[in-house]
């Protein structure tokens, strides 16, 4: 159990830590939730039925506790999310694991400006290349709905870069 448990971790680690990045930005949180994910994977793995790819039962895992993190802050969040969502631009700037340029900020300040759900199945559709039935599986949402999701947000985030621009 202990030697697979390590050899799922080294698999999945990276690709779970980016997917989670891009919904809680920062690398601590990232890393905080990215531990809590696993912890859980560890206690549920023999709950595990084989219904799903094992990447996309990881990943639902991994998303829940990410959106778990983000409701825990803006229930105690002092200021307004706007006012979070304006200062990510100088937050990645200062991040010494953001590598990315002006265009890779822009971009994440476009998506910080989109509803949950929209950013999460851009982010799952995007950088995670998955296919609508994978994020299906993953957000347990109808693929329809995912469609008209992702539409939406590449919609917003064309206005959104124009609008910069």
């Amino acid at each position: 159990m202990e030697m697979g448990f390590r050899i799922l971790v080294n698999t999945y680690q990276e690709r779970m830590y980016w997917h989670i990045r891009r919904m809680v930005y920062s690398h601590e949180d990232a890393d905080d939730v990215l531990q809590n994910a696993f912890i859980k994977v560890y206690r549920s793995i023999g709950k595990f039925k084989g219904d799903s790819k094992l990447y996309t039962w990881l990943y639902r895992i991994a998303t829940n506790e990410a959106i778990t993190l983000l409701n825990k802050r803006k229930k105690t969040a002092s200021s307004s999310i706007d006012a979070e969502d304006l200062n990510l631009s100088n937050h990645l700037k200062a991040d010494d694991y953001f590598d990315g340029n002006e265009a890779e900020i822009l971009l994440q300040n476009a998506l910080a400006s989109l509803p949950d759900k929209q950013r999460q199945v851009f982010t799952l559709r995007y950088y995670d290349e998955m296919t609508y039935k994978e994020m299906s599986e993953v957000l347990e949402t109808s693929i329809g709905a995912l469609k008209a999701s992702y539409h939406h947000a590449v919609k917003k985030i064309e206005d959104f870069v124009k609008s910069k621009s």
